[in-house]
């Protein structure tokens, strides 16, 4: 049997200040620009008072949360941990990327500094902080369990995957969506956006699409997307394929919407999708990456492989409606 060293009292309680002082230290830098969300949701012929966290990112008081936090709401209050309680009023959501910015009617604590999930690995050090029922200024801890997941999101019959969604066992509970998720440094690299059940907990990475779409609801309000119309699952390509393109694999589509502007490019479901805007597509998230305000009445060269040959066709998207 193999024997597991003892590890000495004076060792053990050294690793134990060094996580701690991880943990206090972030504690210390992050919980004052993390506040409590308070607002009230239409129901029906009443309402119902909805809770969360944000995050202040800017120094004129500007604050990200989850806009499933604030739902169709137009204003609410923010509750500090310093007892500052202020009004804040919507400046946008975006519920395909459940993100929101929310904007102080006061003076708000000094920002929290965005970093990079890019960056993290599984297993790593961090530490989430929000308001889980009504308790403001909780702070739990853990290490990253899993890396490039994918969550759905729905806005009328509009969905959409968000990629690269951080899993936590950090304890998340009602209350903490919204709130930070930060490295060991004190740099907020997701927004804890859902329990999914027993210690596991999801957060939207801070990363390059993240930050798109924040920019655009600092400037718009709202974020436009455009939209193709297919329905398309990965798939790999046959071996003489792989030699002709250098590509392992494509996106087939499995359904072409109608009256869609994939429809009126002549794209047929069957077709393996290589690259869209010359960029190459093997998931519907490539695909969605693609599809930015840019593209929105643009001529977009994609190409595809139909039976044994490539094809190029053109298609123009138009821009996402989504209900209001």
């Amino acid at each position: 049997m193999l024997q597991h060293p003892e590890v000495a009292p004076a060792d053990g309680a050294a690793a134990l200040d060094a996580y701690s002082l991880v943990v206090t230290s972030v504690a210390e830098l992050l919980s004052p620009a993390v506040a409590a969300v308070e607002v009230d949701h239409r129901r029906g012929a009443g309402y119902s008072r909805g809770a969360g966290s944000a995050v202040v990112f800017a120094d004129d008081g500007f604050l990200l949360t989850n806009a499933h936090v604030v739902g169709r709401a137009e204003a609410g209050v923010l509750g500090f941990q310093d007892g500052r309680r202020i009004p804040f009023h919507v400046t946008g959501t975006d519920p395909l990327s459940d993100l929101a910015v929310i904007r102080a009617d006061g003076s708000v604590p000094a920002p929290a500094r965005l970093g990079e999930a890019a960056r993290l690995r599984v297993g790593q050090l961090v530490v989430a902080i929000g308001n889980p029922m009504g308790l403001a200024g909780s702070v739990t801890a853990g290490v990253v369990s899993g890396l490039g997941r994918s969550m759905p999101t729905r806005s009328g019959s509009a969905v959409r995957v968000i990629d690269e969604v951080i899993q936590t066992d950090a304890a998340l509970n009602p209350g903490n969506s919204g709130g930070a998720l930060s490295d060991a440094s004190g740099l907020v690299v997701g927004i804890n956006t859902a329990v999914a059940g027993y210690g596991l907990g999801l957060a939207i990475p801070i990363n390059a699409i993240s930050r798109q779409i924040i920019a655009a609801l600092l400037a718009d309000g709202r974020v436009r997307r455009a939209y193709l119309g297919l329905v398309g699952a990965p798939t790999p390509l046959t071996p003489d394929l792989r030699a002709r393109t250098g590509r392992p694999g494509g996106m087939r589509i499995i359904e072409v919407i109608a009256g869609s502007p994939a429809a009126a490019s002549g794209l047929l479901p069957g077709d393996i999708v290589l690259t869209v805007g010359h960029h190459p597509v093997s998931s519907a998230g490539d695909l969605q990456r693609r599809m930015l305000a840019d593209t929105i009445g643009a001529p977009l060269q994609v190409t595809v492989v139909r039976g044994e040959a490539l094809v190029d066709v053109i298609a123009v998207p138009r821009e996402l409606s989504l209900p209001t």
